[in-house]
């Protein structure tokens, strides 16, 4: 039976992605104020939701 606590490492290597997608969205959420073309809003704004469900499920992972 597999034990489905994270390792010490694991949840180290998950905190260090949650920390990465927080920055990665920070960025595309403020660049969305400061961009003109219409192409690259809508692709900061599916970052920002594709952002926004991985930090969630991050966050969901390192809660059990």
């Amino acid at each position: 039976m597999a034990s489905e606590k994270l390792a010490v490492h694991e949840t180290l290597e998950l905190h260090e992605v949650l920390t990465l997608k927080q920055s990665c969205l920070v960025k595309s959420y403020a660049l969305q104020s400061l961009v003109e073309d219409d192409t690259l809003k809508m692709i900061l704004s599916n970052d920002v939701s594709s952002s926004e469900k991985a930090i969630k499920e991050l966050q969901d992972i390192l809660s059990k």
